[in-house]
């Protein structure tokens, strides 16, 4: 019986196992099936994470990158370059100032040394002590005169040129100096000359200068006066009128102001006259020939009954005046002077208006003028009886120029 029962156990026990082995594998199949799908989401995350961390790596990797490196360090260096070059421009400009300022003390020097070795006296101004002389001031105005002239002198006195304290108040609180500018005569200490020095001790308002004095000599004058002038004041600009010419100060100094900025610049009424080559006429221009054909014009260049130049063209013509040429009209000889230099000629027509009423028709619209005279006459015509009335109907006002800032 129990053989029996074995046989029929026997089969059971070869089912069970087959059963078993393929339970097994498919449990091993799904097994490694769940397995599968599991990982994938996984793989999808640390996929998602490592493109994070990819992007990371990747702008860390950038800096290291010998490309991005040398953009980086050549916009570096342009920064620097330009930080560079700013400074450089700082250090040249402060240079230019330091070496403007030792050409004024050695124009100075020189016009001292001149005079001592000449014999000659020094001018009370160029005497000054020298924290007053090195003041800075506006402008320095140099009236053109002549030992005949004693009455258009006192006519300027009368009118548009203050005079005793007011003078002094001008140079004081507005920086502006006004003298009558003159030399010597052929024959020193003479009656021309003791005939300033006492008209000097009454107004002490003259520059006298080491110049013999002579009409044909006026381009020599004014190379001296613009050298006497800039040893003695340091100003901003340095203007030239003639005394037969009615001024406005404050229209003057106001025009002026504007053009502070400007290192090397060249104020007037501009023209180009024609080139006069006839012997006997006014204005006859002896070297004629180097300004090309006959009937050839001028260059430009200031009118000369008045004129304005900057410190630095002063001191230009101060160092170099043993060399600059001189032409027989002063006004064509200053401005040959800056010709080839970096100079800004400025054309302002109101430093050349006509009397009344031109100059009054101007002053009733607003637009006064810096200077008035007839062209007729290259100065106001009759200056000493007219320029009274030029002064009452052109002129700007006291009030005027003791109520400027000239900023």
């Amino acid at each position: 019986m129990s053989m029996k029962i074995r046989g029929e156990l026997a089969p059971k026990s070869a089912v069970s196992r087959k059963w078993t082995l393929l339970l097994c594998v498919g449990c091993f199949c799904a097994g490694m099936l769940i397995t599968s799908r599991w990982t994938v989401p996984e793989s999808k995350g640390i996929a998602r994470t490592t493109a994070v961390e990819a992007e990371k790596l990747k702008l860390v990797s950038e800096g290291c990158n010998p490309k991005i490196l040398h953009q980086k360090d050549v916009k570096r260096d342009s920064k620097d370059i330009i930080g560079e070059v700013f400074r450089t421009h700082n250090a040249i400009h402060t240079l230019d100032k330091t070496i403007s300022n030792l050409e004024m003390e050695l124009a100075a020097a020189r016009a001292a040394q001149e005079s001592i070795v000449s014999g000659a006296p020094l001018s009370e101004d160029i005497k000054m002590d020298e924290p007053t002389r090195r003041r800075k001031y506006l402008m320095v105005i140099g009236i053109n005169t002549a030992f005949s002239s004693r009455k258009r002198r006192d006519s300027v006195r009368a009118t548009w040129m203050p005079q005793g304290e007011k003078r002094k108040k001008l140079e004081e609180e507005k920086g502006i100096i006004a003298r009558f500018v003159i030399g010597h005569s052929a024959t020193p200490g003479g009656i021309l000359d003791r005939a300033v020095e006492a008209e000097d001790r009454k107004h002490g308002d003259f520059l006298r200068l080491e110049h013999v004095e002579g009409y044909l000599e006026l381009s020599a004058k004014t190379k001296i006066y613009f050298a006497t002038a800039v040893a003695t004041w340091d100003a901003d600009f340095y203007v030239k009128v003639d005394d037969d010419v009615h001024v406005n100060i404050a229209t003057l100094g106001e025009t002026l102001v504007r053009h502070r900025p400007k290192r090397r610049v060249y104020i007037g009424c501009m023209k180009s006259g024609p080139v006069l080559s006839q012997k006997g006429v006014r204005y006859h221009e002896p070297e004629h020939w180097k300004f090309g054909e006959s009937g050839n014009k001028y260059f430009r260049h200031a009118t000369g009954q008045l004129y304005a130049i900057s410190k630095d063209l002063a001191t230009y013509i101060s160092i170099n005046q043993h060399v600059l040429h001189k032409y027989a009209n002063e006004d064509v000889s200053l401005g040959s002077w800056f010709i080839g230099l970096d100079v800004e000629h400025i054309d302002d027509r109101r430093l050349c208006c006509g009397t009344p009423p031109d100059c009054e028709w101007k002053a009733q619209a607003g637009n006064i003028c810096v200077a008035s005279f007839d062209w007729s006459c290259s100065g106001i015509c009759r200056s000493v009886e007219r320029i009274k009335e030029v002064h009452r109907r052109c002129g700007e006002g006291e009030n005027a120029l003791w109520s400027a800032t000239f900023r």
